[in-house]
């Protein structure tokens, strides 16, 4: 039977809508909820108990919109929050880190594989420890690119001067760690919106692949196993929920989604923090 509850995807910005883009192409008719913790973007910063602290508040926010799977759209509480998420609720937990990591694992194969990520990430080694399990052995060469994950924020794109700038110091720094990269993987939804520029600024023969692809393809294999995939009777709808700034949100967060932002619900602090809810295993 068809599940046409909402899918809750969250990130502690615009970020996550590069995850949304790409959950709405290849399941269309999927509904989803979305909440960018816009009021204490950036994560990457951030020590582990506030990440995990941050992800367990929204969690429980999300919860009473009884969605049918969560969705943790950043990596960095990818990273550090999913043991936490998954011991204290009830609902099926998805990370951008383990379909991200597959697609690491692939390149690996062929030789190093650079990450491009926030400070948090790099420091929780998540993704060479995912790699590794996949592929024994293999090579990650890691780089904390934190200054991306603002630039973004800030609406810039992928020609701008400083965002080039920012992007070819902070692949200097991970060639300068001696390997031969296969391929490079964007450890941060934010950093797609500079797919290009890494790209053109990595060269030719070098891969790049982001989690967001990834995290779709992995979806239209589990939902549907787990009897959650949604019916076939029209596109599914989008509903955007920030924690500061709605109208910013929707301005800029339209070249993240790739389509344009209808309505953001701005949730104050009242309503965020007041909400219990009976998925919560330990309150």
């Amino acid at each position: 039977m068809a599940d046409n509850r909402p899918i809750a995807v969250f990130d502690s910005g615009l970020g996550g809508l590069t995850v949304v883009r790409a959950i709405r192409r290849r399941l269309a008719t999927e509904s989803i909820i979305y909440f960018g913790d816009t009021a204490r973007v950036p994560y990457g910063i951030k020590s582990s108990p506030t990440v995990s602290r941050f992800a367990v508040e929204i969690v429980r926010y999300l919860a009473r919109f009884e969605p049918k799977a969560v969705v943790v759209a950043c990596n960095t509480a990818s990273a550090i929050a999913m043991e936490t998420l998954a011991d204290r609720f009830d609902l099926p937990m998805f990370n951008v880190i383990d379909p991200g990591a597959r697609e690491g694992a692939r390149i690996s194969r062929r030789g190093a594989v650079g990450l491009l990520a926030t400070e948090a990430t790099v420091a929780s080694e998540a993704y060479p420890r995912a790699i590794g399990r996949l592929v024994p052995g293999a090579r990650v060469l890691a780089q904390a690119a934190p200054l991306l994950v603002p630039l973004a924020e800030e609406g810039r794109d992928g020609d701008d001067p400083i965002v080039r700038l920012a992007i070819r110091d902070y692949l200097d720094k991970l060639r300068a760690q001696n390997g031969r990269l296969a391929g490079l993987l964007l450890g941060c939804t934010h950093y797609p919106l500079f797919r290009d520029a890494i790209a053109a600024e990595a060269g030719a023969d070098i891969e790049v692949v982001d989690s967001a692809d990834a995290t779709a393809t992995m979806l239209a294999g589990e939902l549907p196993a787990a009897g959650l995939a949604a019916g076939a009777d029209g596109p599914g709808e989008l509903h955007c929920l920030v924690s500061d700034n709605p109208q910013r949100f929707g301005r800029v967060g339209s070249r993240f989604l790739g389509e344009p932002i209808e309505e953001v619900t701005y949730v104050g602090p009242d309503e965020f923090f007041a909400v219990a809810t009976a998925h919560e295993r330990v309150k």
